[in-house]
């Protein structure tokens, strides 16, 4: 193996110069930084990460803990990777699916959270005890359902959106309209943050609440949830779903009845799904900025890394309305 001695010889310079060159220090004259470079090519030098990362203090791995079976969190994934990428970080995937066990194995090992430099994850079985005790072990950000005392926590204004998206439906003169995804948690989370919109939209207009709650959201779940609607005496016309899964679900629901949506039932989803666009009808839906969200976490993060210890934080991400065929029967009227 070619070691730094051997580039040093080459290049007629120290070791400590050649060693500045690799871990790209800016106090090397351009002319050595060249002569040094030559030599490592011509060599094919290949630096010892391991030894590196030693040397450092660091990896330079950044773990994403995330539920998987949830498209919303795949495409997060893809946008967490690209913006750690661009600052030379290489992430690596653990999948939880939303199991607490597996939740569990993987955030309270003190020996596997000693091989990252830090953590993003969206716990959805950990309790809130758990996830205190495990604070500390490592720097780390939080994404979605859940919020702790103590966590930085990446996320829209659920509140808001699900309040805007109740009232679009509204908008089009529903009076009957019912939220498929209502969960109680003992902590703060996201669903409790979307019934609270959409219960503020419907006191403003003066409209009963109708809940049909479950407890994955999945599309079976929404099928399920909107069958139950469909049966009461009077059926909703119009149905605001947490995530899309559930939306598309619901539609499905409808659909089998001989119903139509959006003239029988109107419905709405939640989390701007790639596959919302592909359904028929096309999913209005809450689009939050995946890649935003991505910067913002994996920036904290960074500067937890880095050492910053200011309190944690809440930080915001935006979001838009996408009003599309399973509302107004208009093909991408809010793109």
């Amino acid at each position: 193996m070619v070691t730094q001695r051997d580039v040093a010889r080459l290049a007629g310079v120290s070791v400590r110069t050649v060693s500045n060159v690799v871990n790209n220090f800016a106090y090397v004259s351009e002319e050595t930084r060249v002569q040094v470079q030559r030599a490592l090519e011509e060599l094919d030098y290949r630096p010892n990460l391991a030894a590196r990362s030693l040397n450092r203090g660091r990896s330079d791995l950044l773990a994403l803990v995330l539920p998987l079976d949830v498209p919303y969190f795949t495409e997060l994934a893809a946008h967490v990777v690209d913006e750690a990428e661009e600052r030379g970080y290489t992430v690596l995937l653990d999948r939880t699916e939303g199991v607490a066990a597996r939740e569990r194995q993987i955030m309270m090992r003190r020996d596997r959270s000693a091989l990252f430099d830090g953590i993003i994850f969206s716990p959805l079985g950990l309790t809130e005890d758990e996830l205190r005790r495990w604070a500390g072990n490592c720097p780390a950000v939080m994404l979605g359902e859940i919020r702790v005392e103590g966590f930085d926590h990446v996320a829209i204004d659920d509140t808001a959106a699900a309040r805007a998206a109740t009232a679009h439906l509204v908008s089009l003169g529903r009076t009957r309209i019912a939220a498929i995804g209502h969960v109680e948690r003992p902590m703060g989370n996201t669903a409790a943050h979307r019934t609270a919109g959409y219960v503020q939209a419907l006191e403003e207009a003066g409209l009963p609440e109708i809940h049909a709650t479950v407890r994955r959201y999945q599309r079976q779940d929404g099928r399920e949830a909107m069958e139950r609607l469909l049966d009461m005496d009077e059926p909703p016309d119009a149905v605001f779903c947490y995530n899309d899964l559930l939306a598309i679900g619901a539609v499905r629901a409808v659909l089998s009845r001989g119903l139509r949506v959006p003239q029988d039932v109107a419905v709405v989803g939640f989390d701007g799904i790639e596959e919302g666009r592909f359904v028929t009808p096309p999913l209005t839906t809450v689009v939050p900025d995946k890649k935003k969200i991505a910067e913002l976490a994996v920036t904290r993060l960074l500067q937890r890394v880095e050492g910053d210890q200011e309190p944690a934080a809440e930080l915001e991400a935006p979001w838009r309305l996408m009003v599309d065929q399973s509302t107004t029967g208009v093909a991408g009227a809010g793109a």
